[in-house]
């Protein structure tokens, strides 16, 4: 490279940190101010920045901006002010740049496939790649963005969010990722109509031609990469799970909404147990919003029942109920997903119930000691449904996890008062702890960033053919027991000032995991020095 491509180049650009000799060995001497200022000195400088900037979005546009720069110099940062930096760089504030994104698109750090070119699809991710190898490929289509549907192109933005946390948290070597975004259209009016979106304006492609496409870009992909592991990201409701079932047991994949959300908070139900001092045999479970998420993480659930808990796989489905906008799934229903038509249960059981579309009566009815909520209906686990899921279960554990925060079921305050402080309780954003009576409640939030990192790390630096049920099973019980089981108010899951913590012990144990199923193409002798050596730190 010459010395502007060098400065140019945010995979080796460490602005005004080169030193003097590397300045003349990489040809940049002259294109820099003479003074040499470490990565610490420009980070102090970024971060007032940073603090002298006025709203949520501006923050993330300046440090995106830092990123597409100087990727040293923006984890640098990452790293000393993670928790103030997350929920800027990542959820919530990110679904604001999806939804402004045609108002300061200024190129995202991204790779754009389109449904139009299925044969440019190798010369986009090779454009992109720039020759460097290829460890992790993550790709949405936009259609399931957060808890704010589909934004077409304009999703790509939380790629650039969702890799700033795979590093920052597990130290995955950003020039290794390829974040790629799907562009098959998209059904909002609103961007259709708008002369300023960038994406292609014409309504999402379905069926056939979007399979094929899809197809398409995995063959070409692991044609380029063929160790490259394929995360799915933020898919939508019609085509998550079918591709996720067609490839999981033939590819390296993962579909983050639908595992890694279950696979969180499956470790936030294992710690809560142990604190309650209850078992599988006592653990009943009611899904509110039974879209990809919810039948994801009663997929999860089931599955630690059974491998587990040594429940059979009927008596562990049976202990699962899902309520979908039209009320309790029940068998006969038309419209059903697969998903959703495994849990369904017999009418018969339901029979007293007067109106299966309230959640309080739902609650008294099938007397869960777990309520999960991925609807998006703000509000929706209101004093009633709370109160309910208190007069059945000493300690339920209540987690309203649909984000943006304003789309939350319920508070973590109103939940920690209606059950006079029993309940365990999990947002999906950031939760501040909560006074009552005394105790200080700490809120843990149910972000999939505590697992995702680590279990893709994992399963890269395990040599992993395939990402096993039993592998995501050991990610979520070593997030489980990180939590002190003995302090008053303790939260169910880790704080996220812990991530790195929380990614090395995932990435340790789901390692481990791949290689005692035998899942590894190549010998793995010592897992935690692999992981350690493995691990990218700013300024390598």
């Amino acid at each position: 490279m010459t010395g502007m491509e060098t400065l140019r180049n945010p995979f080796v650009n460490k602005g005004a940190a080169f030193t003097a000799e590397e300045r003349v060995a990489d040809d940049v001497d002259g294109l820099l101010p003479a003074a040499v200022r470490t990565l610490d000195a420009q980070e102090k400088v970024m971060h007032a920045r940073f603090s002298a900037i006025d709203g949520d979005l501006n923050k993330r546009l300046y440090l995106m901006g830092v990123a597409r720069e100087n990727r040293a110099l923006f984890y640098h940062g990452m790293a000393k002010h993670l928790t103030e930096y997350m929920p800027i760089v990542y959820a919530p504030t990110v679904a604001q740049s999806i939804q402004q994104y045609d108002r300061y698109y200024l190129g995202s750090d991204v790779a754009y496939v389109s449904i139009e070119h299925p044969e440019r699809i190798k010369d986009a991710l090779r454009q992109y790649a720039q020759g460097r190898d290829i460890d992790l490929i993550v790709a949405t289509d936009g259609e399931g963005i957060l808890g704010i549907g589909d934004w077409g192109a304009q999703g790509a933005e939380i790629l650039t969010g969702k890799l700033a946390v795979y590093t920052a948290a597990a130290g995955i070597d950003p020039s290794r990722v390829l974040p790629v975004m799907i562009d098959v259209g998209t059904d909002r009016k609103e961007l259709l109509d708008n002369h300023d979106y960038v994406g292609n304006r014409f309504p999402r492609v379905r069926g056939e031609r979007y399979d094929a496409f899809i197809d398409r870009f995995v063959h070409d992909s692991l044609e380029l990469y063929p160790d490259a592991l394929l995360h799915w990201e933020d898919f939508g409701r019609p085509t998550a799970a079918p591709i996720l079932e067609r490839y999981r047991r033939d590819v390296l994949t993962l579909n983050d909404d639908i595992q890694g959300t279950g696979v969180t908070v499956l470790a936030a139900l294992v710690a809560a147990r142990r604190i309650a001092g209850t078992g599988y045999e006592d653990t009943r479970i009611l899904v509110f919003g039974a879209g990809t998420a919810g039948v994801g993480i009663a997929d999860q659930l089931v599955d630690d029942m059974v491998m587990n808990g040594g429940m059979d796989r009927a008596t562990a489905m049976a202990q699962v109920a899902l309520v979908d906008r039209y009320g309790l799934v029940l068998e006969g229903q038309e419209g059903l997903t697969e998903g959703q038509r495994k849990y369904a249960h017999d009418p018969a059981e339901f029979a007293d119930v007067a109106d299966v579309t309230d959640l309080a009566q739902v609650v008294d009815a099938f007397k869960p000691s777990v309520l999960i909520g991925t609807s998006t209906r703000p509000g929706a686990f209101d004093e009633r449904v709370v109160t309910a899921m208190a007069r059945h279960v000493e300690r339920p554990l209540i987690c309203p996890i649909s984000n943006p925060t304003e789309l939350a079921e319920a508070k973590a305050a109103d939940v920690i008062r209606w059950t006079d402080g029993k309940a365990f309780v999990i947002t999906g954003t950031p939760s501040a702890p909560v006074e009552y009576h005394g105790v200080t409640y700490h809120i843990g939030q149910g972000n999939n960033a505590l697992m995702y990192p680590g279990l893709c790390f994992g399963a890269i630096v395990g040599k992993a053919r395939l990402i096993s049920d039993r592998m995501l099973l050991a990610g979520a019980h070593a997030i489980s027991d990180m939590i002190d089981v003995d302090q008053p108010g303790a939260a169910v899951l880790p704080p996220v000032s812990s991530l790195t913590e929380i990614s090395r012990r995932v990435a340790t144990a789901v390692a481990e995991q791949a290689i005692a199923e035998g899942l590894n193409r190549e010998p793995v002798d010592d897992v935690p020095a692999a992981v350690e050596a493995a691990t990218w730190h700013p300024g390598d």
